[in-house]
Parts: structure tokens; sequence; C-alpha cells
């Protein structure tokens, strides 16, 4: 069987071994693959596996000899998945891999705003300590999250573990989500509609899937309902932000700060408007990155393969 590995470099830079794929059958890897090179890598492999590499209709009918696609991401929708079905080939993604990561690095993003720990440490290191008058002082509020609300919008794995660790550390939560785990509920954490949420949150949080009703869902019209002065954090999608909007609610003081793991498009265009924007803070689209977290995302994608070799597909999205 011969597989081929379109962007693999992501996934593992080199501090992971593509051991269990190679127990499989031959295996090419190639770190980047650019879109004129597709078909050509492909040639007559058995399984694509692809990151980010988009498979289409017409890839699909050059490369006959494909029977299995694995995308490395839970997202899949670089892949013409109708089109795969039409021809036979399974396709499958990776469901569930960074639940504890994403959660993490939510609330690394607004421990960071809370305390700009880094732009603190790189004060010291400047002698603003030392040649201070003072034993201590801070260059930003500081906020404490004890006490404040925490709405969060998506309430699934991630959204429940992010929810675990504001009530850890004192906040209340609101939940929305089309699917209510009522035995959740407790003194500190309630479901609510979206409109209550907006109106007494703090801290909103998005941990929801990019669908065409969530798509643009923080814009000017929603930000308007908010309470004055609240943080945004978003490491789940780029697109659920209207990001001229959120821009102008941060230059105006609307929204006191935002922290992002994502963008619109991505990398994130020179031309962003939140790149200029006051108190927004915005990372590479990291938050699913530990060495932990990319260890169980090859795990369960070999796992995939293997299953479908034995004949019985899991997490298959066609």
């Amino acid at each position: 069987m011969k597989i081929v590995i379109l962007d693999g470099y992501t996934l593992n830079p080199g501090d992971l071994s593509w051991e269990g794929f190679e127990s499989l059958g031959t295996v090419e890897v190639y770190d980047r693959t650019p879109a004129d090179q597709i078909t050509k890598r492909i040639g007559d492999a058995d399984v694509v596996i692809t990151n980010k590499v988009p498979i289409t209709k017409e890839t699909l009918s050059a490369c006959p000899h494909i029977k299995y696609m694995g995308v490395l991401a839970t997202g899949y929708n670089v892949i013409d998945v109708e089109a795969a079905k039409k021809k036979g080939v399974i396709v499958t993604n990776i469901p569930t891999y960074g639940t504890d990561a994403v959660a993490q690095f939510a609330i690394g993003l607004l421990l960071e705003i809370c305390h700009h720990i880094g732009a603190h440490s790189d004060s010291v290191k400047a002698l603003e300590w030392t040649n201070n008058d003072d034993w201590c002082y801070w260059n930003y509020p500081l906020i404490e999250l004890a006490g404040k609300t925490m709405g969060i919008i998506g309430y699934g794995r991630i959204g429940q573990r992010t929810g675990q660790i504001a009530q850890a550390l004192g906040m209340n939560v609101l939940a929305v989500d089309k699917f209510q785990m009522k035995e959740l509920e407790c003194d500190t954490m309630r479901y609510v509609e979206l409109d209550e949420l907006y109106k007494n949150a703090d801290v909103i949080a998005l941990h929801c899937p990019l669908f065409p009703d969530t798509e643009g869902m923080i814009s000017k019209a929603s930000i308007a309902r908010m309470k004055d002065g609240v943080i945004i954090i978003n490491n789940s999608r780029g697109p659920l932000i209207v990001e001229q909007d959120l821009a102008e609610a941060l230059n105006s003081g609307k929204v006191y700060a935002a922290g992002l793991d994502v963008a619109s498009a991505e990398p994130i265009q020179a031309d962003n408007p939140l790149l200029k924007a006051k108190n927004c803070i915005i990372t590479p689209h990291i938050s699913w990155a530990p060495k932990e977290s990319r260890q169980r995302l090859m795990d369960i994608a070999v796992h995939n393969l293997k299953a479908f070799n034995e004949g019985k597909p899991v997490n298959t999205v066609s």
C-alpha cells in the first residue's frame, strides 16, 4: 500500500515519528505541497493523508488509485466529500484529540489579558523595575476573575473543559448549546439563551463550530448587546467574528480586550484590522499544537487507517 502525506510539517516538524504509518505501507512524506504539485505527488497512491492541502473532484478523477483519504484535523472541508462518496473513497477525520490543549489555551489567552505577564516580564528585563522608585508597579490594569461570569458559546467537550477551568478560578459559567446536558448544571454553571449570555457575561469564549448560522455571529449587532468592557476569546474558528466590527469595538472601548488564536483568513492577512486594534492578542492558530495533543492526533490517524485496512472504518465522514 502506497501512502502519501501531503503536508506533514505542521503536525510533525520533527519531534514525532511517522513509524505508525510506515508499519502499514510505503510512505512518502512532504512537508508542504503547492497546488500545482498535488496530483503529481499523489500519483498512484492508495492512501492520501492531508491536513490543509485541498483534494478536489478534479484531483480525485486524476488519481483513480485513491481508496482512502485521512484528514489530520477535525474539520474536513478541504476534501470534496461528495465527490469522494461517488467514487467510493473513504474519508476520515480526527474528531477529538485536543480538548485539554485548546481549553487550556483559551484560559491562557484570558489570563494574559488579565495580567500581561509577558509585557511585565519584558519590562523587568528592560530594567524598569530596577530603576523604579517603588517596590512594585504595573503597566496595565490587572483583573481578578473570581466572581465574574464567563459565557461559553458551544458547550461540547472543549467548551465544558474551559468551563471547568473557569469554575476552578471562581467564575460563574453561562453556556449556550443546542444539545444541553442538564446534569452539568450547578450553582456555578447553567444553560441560557444567547441574549442572556450577551447581556450578563464579563468574558465570552467561542467554542462552537463554523456553520452558516454561526458565521459572523460576533458582529456590530451582537456586540451592542454585550456588557461594556466585555472580553472576547476565540480559539475556535476565525469567521465566527466580523473582524472589522470587533476592531472598531476594541478601539472604542466597548470591548475591553480580545484574545484570538484564529483569523478569518489564515495565515492572517496584512490588512486585517485586528492587527492594529487596541488590546488585541493574536496567536498563530496554535491552541491544538502541544506535543501531547499532536501525538494523540497522530495515533488516531494511524488507528483510522488500520481500521480501514481491517474493513471496519471508523471516524468516517464519507
